[in-house]
């Protein structure tokens, strides 16, 4: 029966890993989508934007991003584009993975003090999430002495965290190369300027302004991307500091119904 209920939650763990597998590839597919519409729309639309006077903000931001050159753009818009797609894939997985904790420990707390351990392992198992996790593991050795299973738990919850965090790294990617391509498009504009005026041979303001702008807006719009980015980050990484205090909490609430069950018998 023990090696029926651990080949059981084998499976169920193949079934998480599946389905984070899932989203991910989901989330990849909408970026590529995402990412194929946009140049659709800006190479389509780049003409009449360049004739037609702007009626709305969706216009001015059409217009201003083919000014400040649309291949170069193209890149920022990128870099927004493959952010949230991981940031869409992090907060769905996120979202998922927050339970009832405080229902779950007064269930798990009252099947520990009725000495029902398999029951408890059930509840672990029907439930999804890293805090139901962390618990399953230290019910598995809930026998061990109390300083093996507070190592046990420490260290799959350090495998947990490193599951919610996963995809963070590159987010934080595209929030420092959303400014930089910003700032090497001020570079390329002020490189634009300063070869006009060496061919004309005379500092015309109106070829200085042509190489300005694009130098500008190229700058403008990585910081605007880098700013959603971190917004999006911020949110992220809240719901994981949240996550890894229930996970704490949960952990302790276990091991004090462990040891007053040990300490009943």
């Amino acid at each position: 029966e023990t090696v029926c209920i651990e080949n059981r939650y084998c499976s169920k763990l193949k079934m998480k890993e599946m389905f984070r597998s899932k989203i991910f590839a989901f989330n990849n597919r909408v970026a590529q989508l995402l990412f194929a519409i946009f140049f659709v729309c800006t190479y389509c639309l780049g003409a009449s934007a360049q004739t037609v006077e702007p009626s709305g903000w969706h216009e001015v931001l059409k217009v201003k991003f083919i000014e400040g050159d649309a291949a170069f753009m193209s890149l920022v818009a990128f870099a927004l584009v493959l952010g949230l797609a991981f940031c869409i894939e992090r907060i769905i997985y996120l979202s998922m993975s927050e339970i009832d904790t405080d229902a779950f420990q007064r269930s798990l707390d009252e099947k520990i003090s009725n000495n029902d351990i398999e029951g408890a392992k059930e509840l672990c198992r029907n439930t999804r999430g890293p805090v139901a996790s962390i618990c399953y593991q230290g019910l598995v050795r809930c026998d061990a002495p109390a300083e093996d299973i507070e190592r046990s738990i420490s260290s799959y919850g350090t495998v947990q965290v490193a599951l919610l965090e996963k995809g963070c790294s590159w987010i934080k990617l595209f929030i420092a190369m959303a400014p930089s391509l910003g700032f090497l498009g001020t570079v390329i504009g002020m490189v634009m300027a300063f070869e006009q005026i060496q061919q004309v041979g005379d500092i015309n303001p109106t070829i200085v302004a042509a190489g300005m702008k694009v130098a500008l807006i190229t700058t403008i719009f990585g910081i605007i991307v880098a700013l959603v980015l971190q917004l999006f980050y911020n949110y992220i990484m809240s719901k994981i500091d949240h996550l890894t205090a229930r996970m704490e909490e949960s952990a302790i609430v276990l091991l004090d119904a462990l040891i007053k069950r040990r300490n009943n018998q």
